[in-house]
């Protein structure tokens, strides 16, 4: 027993001590039919019995007029012939967008089905959806019993290139994006290609910019790939966004497991490149931007902000530009021409993270750093020069 000077007991004590988590990621061409096997698999169960299971749904997924030919149908189908599978109710839609951040219904909805049909910490559930789906459903899985086994189906390209893998679950709250929430390891995560097949071009297209936004930060290789195929991820090329998403997932996976701060403990948050001002333009927009779309802007404004603060070649600014207009998003919107309203969200970015101020850019492709402080003037400069180029590439 330790005492001080005064001979009182000194109690401090500090124990550093590491939790140890598998992430599993599974590439498949159609989980909701020849590969659905590789969804079972990941149901690890006691004494040979079925995975009790809840299979929850993005309404987007459900909206096709062939109830036989859907994604959704087939893989509920599925689940409720195979003999591994206790599907505990119905399969549950939530409402696809945005607006399941919103509502506080949504969530008390989904906690409401974990404990009527008697969900435990060895139960699993299957969520098939966009990114905003799988927030409040993540989150729901989070908090329930403080944690119940989480599958995720990504069902957007930007949600199977980024957020599918990450470990943040949230909900939107005081008008700013992702403002309660926890972090979580999901059980799996299943990026299939066919559940991709119904997503219109806009949001395919546009989800697509995270795979820019985090070749910039990290792969060079990549974004040259991109670049040169840009226009074959406008037609939606199938072998060539496949690929493009293998390598962005891939990438975006090792930043959380090997990067050395998976629950964003530090100051900086480099995979959030371009989102100060992206994630200011979605509720300015009333959400009617994409994610992806303010993204793409975001990253778009930072690349031309790099160029004239931190050395990153002009040229390759406007590459980075143009490739973003190429694959078919948009690098401009009405709500940026409140230009002061757009640059309270470096405030709104420093709360978030806590903190000083940390904003990620760019020297070159592949070489980031950390900048503290945002030069207004010449920001404003650079939203004025995007302007000009969205002219230029419509």
């Amino acid at each position: 027993m330790l005492r001080n000077h005064g001979g009182d007991v000194v109690t401090n004590i500090d124990v550093p001590f590491v939790v140890s988590f598998t992430h599993r990621l599974r590439q498949t061409a159609d989980v909701g039919g020849d590969d659905f096997a590789v969804l079972t698999d990941l149901l690890e169960t006691d004494a040979d019995q079925p995975a009790k299971v809840l299979l929850w749904v993005d309404s987007h997924l459900d909206a096709a007029t062939d109830e036989t030919d859907h994604f959704a149908a087939r893989l509920n189908s599925k689940m409720v012939d195979c003999d591994r599978v206790d599907l505990a109710a119905p399969m549950h839609r939530i409402p696809g967008g945005e607006a399941c951040k919103n509502s506080d219904a949504v969530l008390r909805q989904l906690l409401q089905l974990i404990n009527e049909h008697d969900m435990d910490r060895r139960s699993y559930i299957v969520v098939a959806g966009g990114g905003a789906v799988l927030d409040v459903a993540g989150y729901a899985a989070a908090i329930a019993h403080r944690g119940i086994r989480l599958i995720r189906l990504p069902s957007t390209t930007l949600a199977q290139a980024d957020s599918g893998v990450g470990v943040k679950n949230a909900v939107n709250q005081f008008g700013k994006k992702n403002w309660i929430g926890t972090f979580a390891v999901p059980w799996a995560v299943i990026n299939d290609a066919a559940i991709l097949q119904s997503l219109p071009d806009r949001d395919f297209r546009s989800g697509l910019t995270e795979a820019i936004k985090v070749a910039l930060l990290k792969d060079p290789e990549l974004f040259r790939f991109i670049r040169d195929h840009a226009d074959a991820i406008q037609r939606r090329d199938e072998a060539i966004c496949t690929e493009v998403i293998a390598r962005s997932c891939r990438l975006h996976l090792d930043h959380i497991t090997l990067g050395g701060d998976p629950f964003e403990s530090l100051e900086a948050r480099p995979l959030d490149f371009g989102h100060w001002s992206a994630h200011r333009l979605e509720p300015m927009t009333g959400y009617e931007l994409r994610h992806g779309e303010a993204v793409g802007i975001g990253v778009a404004l930072d690349t031309l902000y790099s160029a004239r603060k931190f050395g990153l070649p002009h040229g390759t600014a406007i590459e980075v530009c143009h490739t973003i207009a190429s694959i078919g998003a948009p690098i401009w919107c009405s709500a940026i021409d409140d230009v002061d309203a757009v640059l309270k969200g470096l405030e709104e970015f420093r709360q978030h993270l806590g903190g000083r101020l940390t904003v990620t850019m760019l020297r070159d492709i592949g070489v980031s750093i950390n900048v503290h402080e945002i030069d207004v003037d010449v920001m404003k400069s650079c939203i004025e020069e995007l302007r000009e180029l969205s002219a230029i590439a419509h």
